[in-house]
């Protein structure tokens, strides 16, 4: 496979459809008043997973482009939100559009990186770019598969 052939793919695995339901599908048309909804049998609604998703690929993504970046969030604290649901519409809002942006730079680094193979110089032992976008693309499916699930649980789903 050439350099680029493997630049779309990775491109591609971070927001197709062709398995699995993707981002945008899995968030659309939730009713506000399920968001913050507790299903039973699941320890996190869908407000907590889209802000566990949006938090995480931040933080891969700033450890990715960021020179002067230093891990300082704690585990498992600093990665889940607190409460079960947003603020309001704006903070379900601001999250959506968060980490589609922060979906996009991931794309610009499996595009733009000049060797997705190098180690992330502000990384330890084997994080190299191409892992990174690997990692974000298997997190974020895990975890879309939550949504589904609660979704399904809470009757919010098509």
């Amino acid at each position: 496979m050439s350099d680029e052939a493997l630049r779309d793919q990775l491109t591609r695995i971070l927001d197709w459809e062709e398995s699995h339901v993707g981002f945008d599908a899995a968030i659309e048309n939730l009713p506000a008043d399920k968001r913050g909804a507790q299903a039973p049998g699941f320890e996190h609604s869908v407000w907590q997973l889209l802000e566990h998703m949006r938090i995480a690929q931040e933080d891969i993504l700033d450890f990715c482009v960021n020179a002067k970046y230093v891990h300082n969030r704690k585990w498992p604290d600093d990665y889940w939100p607190k409460q079960p649901a947003p603020a309001n519409a704006a903070s379900w809002d601001d999250s959506i559009t968060a980490f589609k942006r922060d979906r996009e730079q991931m794309k610009k680094v499996a595009r733009e990186t000049k060797d997705l193979y190098a180690l992330v110089p502000t990384g330890k032992g084997q994080q190299t770019y191409l892992r990174a976008v690997l990692l974000i693309s298997d997190h974020n499916s895990y975890h879309l598969g939550q949504i589904v699930a609660v979704r399904r649980a809470l009757r919010a789903w098509k």
